[in-house]
């Protein structure tokens, strides 16, 4: 019989299920688990704010596919944390929040720190609870992850509470959980349901397969492709919060209002899709509704209308991607329509091949996506990150590769920095290049220290035009340029200096042809790098194919 404290058998569990990535930020709650993931050989990350540490364990489970697994101590620590959990839920990413928690021996009495953090995280999780005894961490930190595997992936948050960490168990390799435990479990499609889709897809002229944001994440993005090849059928994952206006997507909105069946698997029928009414999608188009949640597809009656939704089947995405894709009978190449909507979707304005900024400067956003393209070519693992509103855009229209992270359905900014650290350190030998506003690159400047300190060379290209230029541009867009306010920066600043003050390597770019050399420079360094990119403040792009004014 070997003695465990709670500690030892929660770092000893993950390590079992080769869960030993821990992003995390110190503090008095969680310090056994930090004792405890020496002798249990848990590679701890240690950040400066926690909610980077919330964010790279989104990365992680997003480019890996096991969950990654963010630890924040107690108190004001989980609060710090708890907003970056909405990125992740919307995104589909899986990942666990651990957080130290006060002691179950003195709660209600004004503990240290004492909150009612598993309530505070339920509307941002799939699941949320406090571990209840040293005895069952095995099985919580197993049941965690299995979660938010499991189904439509997504985070899951466990309380740790200090006493729980600390009481011996006599017995503890007794109550460690296997890998097995940590498996996820599978749901999915009928034989009938298969058949039923198989008829539908064939009997219609113009159908789309619209994945959700789960099948966008590295692991299985690919299959993405293979189930339109099998098929015949257009297949297009949407993950953007810009919807059907993606620029990513091209002219993808116009094919989409052309449709006569959509089948939306695991993609929910929400604000992106229009929820599902004209002119975005045509009044009689039809739909088949694949989803993991039996909620969601409550709400596909709801949003698209009961007659419209001639299908509806419970089943995991990936799951039933690999199913359609086995009992594929229709084939590539059948109609012009499968060629029209890859068209679309590859669709940049001819215009944007001549634009130029000349030798003065600023640098046009399609210049700086040009120039990243030509990077992130020379590997197949290359990560490309978008982070902020309109350069955000811009860069996701001009940049283009298997893999990237993007900010998600839920819209936020600011998590480029953590997200590129995360990828790089999944793929230590590929370069990793995130762009993003100077507004988002304000949010986690410090985590360049983190960067620094673990000497992972991740390239962050910020694109700097002093603005917070997405809310910028409605308020011309709504109000009138008389009545813009409130959404300049500082002209100019310098986030280079700041990144080398760091321990990084800064470059300062003002036109375009010294944007090239400033990238290689950041390569050979080796370091941690921010390119400092002073662009053109515009709108971001929107893509229609045949119009002119499709690169303003």
């Amino acid at each position: 019989m070997t003695p465990m404290r709670g500690a030892d058998i929660l770092a000893r569990s993950l390590a079992a299920a080769g869960l030993t990535r821990v992003f995390s930020l110190s503090g008095n709650h969680i310090m056994p688990v930090y004792d405890a993931a020496i002798e249990a050989k848990l590679d701890i990350t240690h950040v400066r704010y926690e909610g980077a540490a919330v964010h790279m364990a989104d990365a992680w489970g997003r480019l890996t596919g096991e969950p990654g697994i963010a630890m924040l101590t107690g108190g004001p620590g989980h609060a710090n944390g708890v907003g970056a959990l909405y990125t992740a839920l919307a995104s589909e990413s899986p990942m666990v929040l651990l957080s130290g928690h006060a002691p179950l021996n003195e709660l209600g009495r004004g503990s240290f720190q004492e909150m009612r953090q598993a309530d505070i995280a339920a509307p941002l999780v799939k699941a949320s609870w406090i571990a209840a005894s040293a005895e069952s961490l095995g099985d919580d930190i197993a049941k965690a992850c299995r979660i938010a595997r499991s189904g439509r992936p997504g985070p899951v948050h466990l309380s740790l509470p200090f006493d729980v960490l600390e009481t011996k168990v006599a017995d503890g390799e007794r109550v460690l959980a296997s890998a097995a435990d940590f498996l996820s479990t599978e749901h999915g499609l009928e034989s009938k349901t298969l058949t039923a889709l198989a008829a539908l897809l064939q009997s219609a002229v113009r159908p789309l397969i619209v994945l959700g944001p789960a099948m966008a994440h590295a692991p299985v993005a690919a299959l993405v492709d293979e189930l339109a090849r099998a098929t015949g059928v257009p297949a297009v994952c949407m993950e953007s919060p810009r919807g059907v206006n993606d620029p990513a997507l091209g002219a993808f909105a116009g094919a989409l209002a052309k449709a006569d069946l959509v089948v939306l698997l695991g993609k929910q029928p929400d604000f992106t899709l229009r929820f599902g009414k004209a002119p975005a999608l045509a009044t009689d188009c039809r739909f088949a509704v694949i989803d993991p949640e039996a909620e969601v597809l409550q709400r596909s009656v709801k949003n698209l209308g009961k007659s419209r939704v001639v299908l509806s089947a419970q089943a995991d995405s990936a799951v039933a991607v690999r199913a359609l894709i086995k009992s594929a009978q229709r084939k590539a190449g059948q109609s012009s329509w499968f060629d029209e909507v890859a068209g679309a979707v590859a669709f940049r304005p001819s215009a944007w091949r001549e634009i130029s900024s000349g030798d003065a400067g600023p640098v046009h956003p399609v210049e700086l996506g040009r120039a990243v393209q030509e990077l992130l070519d020379t590997s197949p693992e290359a990560v490309f990150v978008a982070d902020g509103g309109e350069i955000g855009q811009w860069a996701q229209a001009c940049i283009s590769v298997p893999t990237r992270i993007i900010n998600g359905p839920g819209g936020s900014i600011g998590s480029g920095v953590p997200f590129a650290f995360a990828a790089r350190m999944a793929r230590p030998k590929a370069p990793v290049i995130a762009v993003m506003g100077d507004g988002a690159f304000g949010f986690h400047l410090m985590e360049f220290d983190t960067a620094a300190r673990a000497g992972v060379p991740m390239i962050v290209v910020v694109g700097n035009d002093s603005c917070w230029n997405a809310e910028h541009q409605i308020q011309l867009r709504t109000y009138g340029k008389e009545r813009a306010h409130g959404c300049e920066l500082a002209g100019g600043t310098r986030y280079d200096l700041a990144v080398a003050a760091l321990g990084g390597h800064g470059e300062l770019v003002t036109k375009v042809a010294d944007l090239r050399p400033a990238l290689q420079r950041a390569i050979a360094s080796g370091k941690p790098a921010c390119i400092n990119v002073m662009i053109q403040r515009l709108a971001a792009p929107t893509v229609t194919a045949g119009t002119a004014g499709a690169a303003h």
